[in-house]
Parts: C-alpha cells; structure tokens; sequence
C-alpha cells in the first residue's frame, strides 16, 4: 500500500525559489543603480583665457561658445537626472513586488507550520491511544531527544505509562531531556 506523497517538498521548493527570485531581482536593481552612477558627466574644459584685446565680435562668438558649452551641460545633466528618476522609480517598483512576494513567503510559511503542528499533534494522538506497552517499544527506538518530544505533548498519564513501560536508562535520559528543555528560559 502506497502512503500519500505530503505536499511540504513542493512547499519548500516554492520557498527556495522565492528566495532565488527575490535575489536576482535585488542585485539587477542595484546593478542597474550602480551602472548610471558611474557614468560620470565630464565637465568642459574652461576656455583659454581671453584678453581685452579681442574684437567685440569675437568676445561675442567667445561668449555664444561659452553659453552653448553651458546649454549641453545642463541638457547633459537634465538627462542624468531624468536617468536617476527612471531608476528610482523601477526600484521603488521592485520594493513593492518583494513586499508581495514577502507577503506571499510569510503566508507560506504559516501554512507549512500549521500543518506540521496538525501532523505532530496527529500524531501524539496515535501514541497515546496505543497500548503502553506497544508505545514504549517504539519510544524505545528512538532517539531520546525525539522521544522526549512526544512525552513532552502527550496528557500525563499516557506518558507515564509509556515511560513506565520503557527500559530505566531510557526513561531516565528521556526524563532529564524533558525536565531540561526549558531550563535556560529566562525567568524574568
């Protein structure tokens, strides 16, 4: 007889994959950022210095070359600035879709943990309608900190029966385990 395949790898590959995505989405953005930082503006070289013994048409072709030097400075610096808010605008685009996909992840996430609880509480609920001693085989075989587990969300009168029915050194180890588990809480 074939068990039912559980859907937590399909929900952990989702996961994986939301990361790997969220990821490549931040480093494009802060590539696409650094890419326009970098691309400096070089500012004109200021002209030779002028004497007062130039003609007054060549002081104003001088000054027309100076205006127009300014003019594609500042057209230059237009563009950059029109560059930045382009790229300010897809990467507050991009906050917002990883907020989604965060939200997405958080929701995931709390669905996975509620089905792992329902399968632990399903199944301490097998183990404490078992027979005592049936139970205390199988707590037996495992690994005291796993066993411990169980014990620890079992009612206390099917644990002790369990616990009863196991070899002393086991139930003894899977007790101090149990008494342990929140010694280092803080008690303020």
């Amino acid at each position: 007889m074939k068990k039912p395949r559980s859907s937590s790898g399909r929900g952990s590959l989702l996961i994986v994959s939301l990361f790997l995505a969220t990821s490549g989405a931040l480093r494009l953005g802060a590539g696409f950022g650094a890419a326009l930082a970098n691309s400096e503006i070089k500012p004109a070289e200021p002209p030779a210095e002028q004497t007062c013994s130039e003609t007054p048409s060549a002081l104003a072709e001088a000054l027309r070359s100076k205006e127009q030097g300014l003019a594609a400075r500042e057209k230059a610096l237009a563009d950059r600035i029109a560059a930045l808010a382009l790229s300010e605008a897809a990467i507050a685009k991009r906050i917002e879709e990883m907020t989604a996909v965060e939200d997405e992840l958080k929701k995931t996430l709390q669905m996975a943990d509620g089905a792992a609880e329902q399968d632990l509480a399903r199944l301490t609920a097998v183990y404490e309608a078992m027979k005592p001693s049936d139970a205390a085989k199988v707590f037996s075989k495992m690994a005291p900190e796993f066993a411990a587990g169980f014990l620890g969300r079992m009612n206390p009168g099917a644990a002790a029966a369990v616990l009863a029915g196991m070899p002393a050194d086991e139930a003894y180890s899977i007790s101090v385990l149990i008494a342990g588990r929140n010694a280092l809480v803080p008690k303020n």
